[in-house]
Formats: C-alpha cells, structure tokens, sequence
C-alpha cells in the first residue's frame, strides 16, 4: 500500500521562535496591523510505501523522531492518507 503523510514540525509553544517574532514585527512594514504572533514550521509531505498503515505509522513517527524533528525544541503532528495509482 502507498501513503502520503503530511507533516507538521513547529517549534515548543513555550520556546521563543526568532524567525516568527521577526516576521511579526516586520507585518507592520507591509501596512499589515493586528497580527500577534507569527509561529514558523516545517510542512512536509512523504509518500511512502506499507504493508499497514500501522506500518505506515510506524516508519513516519520514526522520521521524525530521529529526522524531520528536533524532539527537544519542536512537536510534530501528521495525517496519512492511502494513495493509489
């Protein structure tokens, strides 16, 4: 079975993210007034190949655990969808 997962790695709610506070503060030279609080992430796709979507699981929480995130600074979440072609 194939699979597509979308994933989402953002940095700890509780860690300062420079590149989002950054962003924020440069809204208003943009004549953009109102924003609060900009957080920047990864968004990833991965197709990838299964017997399971147990399976299908198991391999994208790997990635990342052990890639796609740094555990210590950022979460992640994902969805997987079978594909077909």
């Amino acid at each position: 079975m194939k699979f597509l997962a979308e994933i989402e790695v953002m940095p700890h709610k509780e860690l300062l993210d420079p590149q989002g506070k950054t962003v924020a503060n440069n809204m208003k030279n943009l004549d953009i007034h109102g924003v609060e609080d900009v957080r920047i992430g990864k968004h990833i796709l991965m197709r990838l190949e299964a017997a399971s979507e147990a399976e299908a699981r198991e391999k994208v929480d790997t990635a990342c655990k052990k890639l796609l995130a740094n555990i210590i600074m950022e979460t992640y979440e994902y969805a997987l969808h079978p594909i077909s072609e």
